[in-house]
């Protein structure tokens, strides 16, 4: 019988921290010539974890029987268990692995429209959701809600933005314009770190305001959370809960966990079905609950979903183990993000109680950025010309802004940035500065 991988020790004492040479090494297949400052788009996965995922395939190569039968389901269940302690959920039942947030946002949204189909929900019954959701959840929500016949209302948010504040008022103004309108707002969409522009936003206030207000189901898209800030099942009280562990916890590409919570005696007894959660790839588990469903959704590579100890091991090799690398990626980017406001004569696009291991830093406004499409060429000329990549996002000038700074730059830190990173894109952006470039000058 081939081995299992094996799985790693996690006592802390017993590890030697990891160097900064063995950390370069660990990402020696990054492209040496580009400033890789974009970790939010796709992550990164160490060496470590990549043999431990070639180990993982090479088994089901050898004798995919054995695999499927007897080392599949076992090794997604300690995957699945080790993450329990790291987002304090309580019951493994209420944990699943997917392949990344959008199919987790795929199972909720299948789960709200079937119950719009079976007459559950009424016609123009709403779902909520944030003006900066990502796009492939905006567009998932309109398919499925509105194509149900429900009504989807989307709550505009301050950007820049120092104050949660403003984010909170503007999420009860959206609730009460459905109460205006007679609509039972049946589910809200609440990001926990938007993507472009980045902000944290105060999940569980909201999520509390939902519960006060009456809303049905709260689905958190924390896309970019686990690995990036402190994420609590208990305390946020979602109903639903969905994170990425290849873009900040160094998993492969792709995997993410969904939390469906457990509901309560009484909520079942108040006629709501809430066992109406299924993967959207109908395969032989079907009906045996979420968790089960989503292990076997046919043959494919389920590797990404094994390496959840290897990465721990990884983890405990830094000081702190996660939350060390998380206090000082976010210390770090802020530091980084004010050096490049200094630099260009800027600002961040919010405070650092705002940010986690992102931040959006302002443009200088002679680049001339006026458009969406500018700043995907921009981007793109960073790439090609100066070996930059990093995201940009395109800030409209509000009616009677004169002179606002219209661009603002996404950089992310992670384990293997340097400072070399960061100073890279500040003197590219300077140099087109002092060239008197402009945006215009893409198109010619």
């Amino acid at each position: 019988m081939a081995p299992i991988p094996k799985k790693p020790k996690l006592n802390h004492q017993e590890q030697t921290l990891i160097s900064p040479s063995e950390i370069a090494a660990e990402f020696s297949h990054h492209d040496p010539t580009i400033a890789r400052i974009n970790n939010g788009s796709f992550g990164c996965c160490p060496s470590a974890v990549i043999a431990a995922q070639r180990r993982w395939q090479l088994l089901f190569l050898r004798q995919p029987d054995l695999f499927y039968f007897s080392l599949l389901r076992p090794g997604i269940d300690s995957s699945r268990r080790l993450l329990l302690p790291l987002i304090n959920a309580s019951r493994l039942d209420e944990i699943s692995l997917v392949d990344n947030a959008t199919t987790a946002t795929a199972v909720v949204l299948q789960y709200v429209s079937r119950a719009f189909s079976e007459r559950r929900f009424s016609p123009g019954d709403a779902a909520v959701m944030l003006h900066y959701a990502y796009g492939s959840v905006k567009k998932s929500v309109h398919a499925y809600v509105t194509r149900a016949g429900g009504h989807v209302i989307e709550v505009p948010l301050p950007f820049p933005v120092f104050d949660s504040g403003e984010i909170v008022r503007e999420f009860r103004n959206a609730l009460n314009l459905a109460k205006l309108e007679n609509r039972r707002v049946r589910l809200a969409v609440i990001d926990h770190i938007t993507s472009m522009p980045c902000v944290v936003l105060p999940v569980k206030e909201l999520v509390k305001i939902c519960r006060e207000e009456g809303v049905d189901q709260v689905f958190v898209d924390g896309a970019h959370s686990i690995g990036c800030l402190k994420i609590d099942m208990e305390e946020i009280g979602a109903d639903f809960y969905t994170s990425n562990l290849h873009k900040w916890f160094f998993c492969p590409p792709s995997v993410a966990f969904l939390y469906c919570r457990k509901k309560e005696r009484k909520e079942q007894e108040e006629g709501v079905e809430f066992d109406d959660v299924h993967h959207p790839v109908v395969s032989h588990e079907y009906g045996n609950g979420l968790p089960v469903e989503s292990a076997w959704i046919g043959t494919r590579d389920y590797s990404s979903q094994l390496v959840v100890p290897e990465v721990l091991e990884f983890v405990s090799q830094f000081e702190g183990g996660i939350e060390g690398i998380m206090k000082r990626n976010h210390d770090k980017v802020i530091e980084m993000g004010e050096m490049l406001a200094k630099a260009w004569g800027t600002h961040l696009g919010c405070s650092p109680e705002m940010c986690a291991s992102m931040v959006m830093v302002g443009l200088p406004t002679c680049l001339g950025i006026q458009s969406d499409d500018n700043v995907m060429k921009l981007r793109t000329h960073f790439r090609e010309k100066f070996g930059v990549e990093v995201p940009i996002y395109f800030r409209p000038p509000k009616d009677g802004e004169i002179g606002c700074v219209t661009g603002y730059a996404r950089i992310s830190h992670q384990i293997y940035n340097t400072v070399d990173d960061y100073y890279k894109f500040r003197d590219a952006v300077n140099q087109l500065v002092q060239d008197g470039f402009t945006c215009a000058e893409l198109y010619g």
